[in-house]
């Protein structure tokens, strides 16, 4: 049975390595898997036009409208809409790539019309968790990561008849970043090309700082205990720079299941395609005769201090966690056009959760809201630099 895939963000890293192994499958299996609908921004036209020459999806939903009506001159036998609504109704699966905050509306509506959400979009859980989660009690919907870590996490939670019981904790690995080993003052004068130059992942810029701060660390400690419900005293992080140990779950009985393969996007995506079922093609496969060490040991958390900051966020609960995702997507902006310091990035997150008003979630509206408020009180804070 062919399945029918949608992808919200296809121009971006996720998007594009999504396609290669949609590319990869149908080449080992003709026929698996069908690009029904794509999404895009619209700054990367000439990608987004061969991804449609390519795969003749049903639907295409471009947000700029200039770039939208580009595509749907360029096109023919295409449905062009602003509506990312129009691109989960077409699919079996819907692949949640979409940077940041924005993409809250594909993961509310794939989860509403009872489908498989393969989600890479980490802040549209982090900041809506108390909306989101009655969402999978509709029929069909549910939540498959993308993320490597929840992945990991998700393939060794397998292993357990009944999770709530059996896990003691679960273990999130962190590469450490570029800045791995460094103190705070020598890292005053970070500049954005550094901060850019992760060791052993290509991801897009906005992810790669957060993983040089440890903040997207954090915030995978808020979405795992979103994703599986484990208390955060039960979630511990542990730096790993080969990056091919995802993250490990530790039981009652003191077994420790982890999940590794070499750091590769590819699996995680194809997992979450494929799932209940594994991919034909081995991505991430290990060439055992040449892994020749395997090393960890704990954060340096006074350096980092994203990494406290998200778990704060998370005990508080509440929009604190749609306080902290804000904050810092407005701070990684401004650090990437120049106009603060790496290190003002922890000092704007800090500030903004110490003006937190203590409100909770009960409808997507208040999660927007509490995102607009503290990206306004964070511009305010970049401002002042």
């Amino acid at each position: 049975m062919t399945v029918r895939v949608a992808i919200a963000g296809s121009t971006g890293s996720i998007g594009t390595q999504t396609i290669g192994v949609i590319r990869a499958e149908n080449a080992r299996e003709p026929g698996s898997y069908a690009v029904a609908a794509l999404s895009a921004g619209g700054a990367n036209i000439e990608t987004i036009l061969a991804q449609i020459e390519e795969f003749r999806p049903e639907v295409v939903s471009i947000a700029r409208e200039d770039a939208r009506r580009e595509v749907a001159a360029l096109t023919t036998g295409v449905l062009v809409t602003s509506d990312s609504e129009d691109i989960v109704e077409s699919a079996d699966v819907v692949v949640n790539s979409v940077v940041g905050f924005a993409g809250l509306e594909v993961t509310v509506e794939t989860l509403q019309a009872g489908k498989r959400l393969a989600l890479a979009n980490k802040e549209s859980l982090i900041a809506a968790g108390p909306v989101v989660q009655p969402l999978l009690s509709i029929p069909g919907a549910e939540i498959v990561p993308i993320d490597s870590e929840h992945c990991a996490l998700h393939q060794c939670l397998r292993s357990s008849f009944e999770p709530e019981r059996e896990v003691r904790r679960l273990l999130l690995t962190a590469s450490g970043g570029p800045f791995r080993g460094k103190v705070a003052d020598e890292l005053a004068g970070v500049t954005v090309e550094s901060a850019l130059a992760h060791p052993t992942w290509a991801m897009g810029p906005k992810i790669t700082v957060d993983s040089s701060t440890l903040m997207n660390k954090g915030l995978e400690v808020i979405e795992a205990h979103e994703l599986y419900g484990t208390p955060y005293d039960q979630i511990e992080v542990v730096v790993h720079p080969q990056s091919v140990v995802h993250s490990m779950v530790e039981f009652s009985d003191g077994s420790t299941i982890a999940q590794l393969s070499m750091p590769t996007m590819h699996l995680p995506i194809g997992y979450a395609l494929g799932y209940p079922d594994r991919t034909r093609v081995p991505f991430g496969a290990i060439d055992w005769t040449t892994l020749s060490r395997l090393d960890f040991e704990p954060p340096d958390r006074e350096t980092f201090r994203c990494l406290d900051l998200a778990y704060q966020a998370g005990r508080a609960g509440g929009t604190a966690p749609a306080w902290l995702s804000a904050a810092n997507e407005v701070a990684v902006a401004a650090f990437l056009s120049g106009k603060v310091r790496w290190n003002a990035i922890a000092d704007v997150c800090v500030d903004v959760l110490e003006r937190h008003d203590g409100a909770t979630p009960v409808c997507v509206a208040d999660v927007i809201e509490a995102d607009q408020v503290a990206r306004r009180i964070a511009e305010e804070i970049v401002d002042q630099q």
